[in-house]
């Protein structure tokens, strides 16, 4: 895992195309924004596990 420091809006690039800007420092929170082609899709962990375990259970019923 790299483990980088940045502060209030400075940003990491990911590739060539893709941003991700500290939009707001919080004591226990961080707020980040995202630049990304529209062909991306951005999802926060949780929302990607239940994304994955949806498609697992489609892929189980179809065989």
């Amino acid at each position: 895992m790299l483990v980088l420091q940045r502060y209030w809006n400075e940003s990491v690039m990911i590739g060539d195309d893709i941003e991700v800007v500290i939009v707001r420092l919080n004591k226990n929170s961080v707020r980040l924004g995202f630049k990304a082609p529209a062909n991306v899709s951005i999802h926060r962990k949780e929302v990607w596990e239940a994304i994955q375990r949806e498609k697992a259970e489609k892929d189980k019923e179809a065989t």
